[in-house]
């Protein structure tokens, strides 16, 4: 009977070893579907259920935080596509910056002043070019003609190397022959002289204001083009503000192209005055040297005069002695 007694006891014992050797591998084996179950839907606060096994929570806790990876994964899919989304709502917002663009794109005042400084420009290269072939032709002709007179000996003479050629010595030499016309048989050379110099500084006086035209208006260009660029620029910044304020919103995508258009109009405005300075400096030289030699000719003209009003004493003053 005790024989009996023993081994059922024993039968107990080894069953009771089995399910508690057997308990981790059905806890490892049931915990995945009851973790996304408990993912999907929110378990009722209750009492625990009595768990005899004390190994068994170490194993439940590491396969229960195994799933939970893949039920934040839809999370970050849902975020990352987002992401494109929004760029794509952006992008069409974007558009090309070209400087043709962004005066299509600009506003009527600002383009009006636009069209206004590439006008001025225009007429910078227009000036430069008429006063470039002008202030060339000039000074050769009269290099040339002051080169024929070198060698001459009174007015007639000098106008006969001449010829019939137009000029500023011409001019001069026709000056001096009428002053010496119109003051004949007046024995004061000296008021032939000054007369005749008082019609020399007229012809050059005229000849300034005439090479000298165009210089004004490079003169205005150049001091008043970054100012009228500058009017362009802060016109086209308010409406970008006064955009800003309509959007609510600050979006680079929004801003700089507004801002962009307002800048070009600077940009021309320095393209304008910057070679109209440059050309001004220019010219204001070269129509100095070209007035000095203007200066040479009329002294030429005042010594020929005086060669021909001493020769003439000279001969009165012979025929007298006859």
């Amino acid at each position: 009977m005790k024989t009996m007694t023993s081994k059922a006891s024993l039968a107990a014992a080894a069953m009771l070893a089995a399910a508690w050797l057997a308990s981790p591998v059905s806890a490892q084996t049931q915990t995945p579907p009851a973790a996304a179950q408990s993912a999907a839907q929110p378990v009722p606060a209750g009492p625990a259920p009595a768990v005899t096994a004390p190994a068994a929570p170490a194993p439940s806790a590491s396969t229960a935080t195994a799933p939970a990876a893949p039920t934040a994964s839809p999370a970050a899919t849902v975020s990352t596509t987002a992401k494109p989304d929004a760029a794509a709502a952006v992008a069409p917002a974007m558009k090309e910056l070209s400087p043709w663009v962004m005066f299509m794109s600009a506003d009527v005042i600002v383009k009006a002043v636009m069209i206004g400084l590439a006008f001025a420009s225009l007429m910078t290269w227009t000036v430069f070019i008429a006063k470039s072939i002008e202030l060339s032709v000039a000074s050769t002709k009269l290099r040339s003609a002051l080169k024929k007179i070198s060698e001459t000996r009174s007015l007639a003479e000098a106008q006969m190397a001449l010829g019939s050629k137009e000029g500023i010595l011409p001019s001069f030499l026709a000056a001096a022959l009428r002053e010496a016309r119109m003051s004949a048989g007046l024995s004061s050379d000296a008021g032939i002289k000054e007369r005749a110099a008082s019609s020399f500084s007229e012809i050059v006086r005229a000849e300034a204001r005439r090479i000298r035209i165009g210089m004004g208006v490079l003169a205005t260009i150049g001091s008043t083009s970054p100012f009228v660029g500058l009017f362009g620029t802060v016109w086209g910044i308010m409406n970008s503000f006064i955009g800003i304020s309509k959007s609510q919103t600050t979006n680079l995508a929004v801003v700089a192209p507004g801002i962009a258009e307002a800048l070009l109009a600077t940009a021309i405005g320095l393209v304008a005055a910057i070679p109209a300075v440059i050309i001004y400096n220019h010219f204001s030289r070269v129509t100095k040297g070209y007035l000095e030699l203007v200066s040479r000719a009329s002294g030429t003209a005042g010594r020929l005069l005086s060669r021909d009003l001493d020769r003439s004493h000279g001969s009165v003053h012979s025929r007298a002695a006859e």
